[in-house]
């Protein structure tokens, strides 16, 4: 039996991390970052005029009892900011929702809008800022404003056994939260790296890639065989423990 046939698909999150989200979709702890995804909204692109914008804090997505958690930068402006659902709606997240159906993970290989069917099984999305920043560059403050989100995810979900950094802020944000909540007593953080692995503890482990941006995959930084390969691994790693 294939592990995507052991495992069903997830459409419900459990009740606590339902209302994790549903209050940070609420919050305006950062002005900059408030004042821009509004602005966004009110003056977007030709392409995407007259679309209503979420323009609010964009919610993580998955498998609640997930043990795979990929942890990526922020939204970007006219994907998660403007469809209301992490790494929907743009190029990056073309990258990784084809290399997540391909490793079993999700049902379908599109995330286009937030009621495309689209579900995910055994994973899980979040990320280190959930607004969409200026230039894609959340600022340090910001991040920390956004941090307690990412460790209350930590702790209610006890079955994870990977967790995938999306880019070295991705990687690094996902270390040091796991430090903070004691998923690991390594003192020094490790160093990112495409395919970079650490053992958290006897259960859980992080890994590293390249950011699916369009900055790494136009230039050949990223490749489709490089991105999937990191995923087999996780893969590996799950079924492992």
């Amino acid at each position: 039996m294939s592990r995507a046939a052991k495992i069903p698909f997830m459409a419900a999150q459990v009740p606590d991390l339902a209302e994790l989200q549903l209050g940070l979709t609420h919050c305006r702890r950062c002005p900059r970052l408030v004042a821009w995804r509004e602005a966004v909204a009110e003056n977007p692109p030709l392409r995407y005029r007259g679309q209503e914008y979420w323009a609010r804090p964009v919610p993580s997505f998955g498998d609640p009892h997930a043990r795979l958690m990929v942890v990526g930068l922020a939204p970007a402006a006219h994907g998660g900011n403007r469809t209301g659902r992490v790494f929907t709606g743009d190029r990056s997240g073309d990258w990784l929702f084809r290399a997540l159906h391909k490793a079993g993970f999700a049902n379908q290989a599109e995330s286009l809008h937030i009621n495309d069917g689209l579900r995910l099984r055994d994973a899980y999305i979040t990320a280190a800022a959930h607004c969409a920043p200026p230039d894609n560059k959340p600022l340090p403050i910001e991040l920390a404003n956004c941090r307690p989100y990412l460790l209350e995810e930590l702790r209610l979900m006890p079955n994870l056994r990977v967790l995938l950094g999306l880019g070295k802020i991705g990687f690094d944000v996902a270390f040091d939260v796991a430090r903070e909540v004691g998923l690991t007593d390594l003192k020094t953080r490790p160093k990112f790296g495409h395919g970079a692995m650490a053992t958290l503890n006897e259960r859980l482990t992080l890994l590293g890639t390249y950011h699916p941006s369009q900055q790494n995959t136009f230039t050949g930084r990223l490749t489709e065989p490089m991105f999937d390969a990191v995923f087999a691994q996780a893969v590996h790693l799950m079924d492992r423990n």
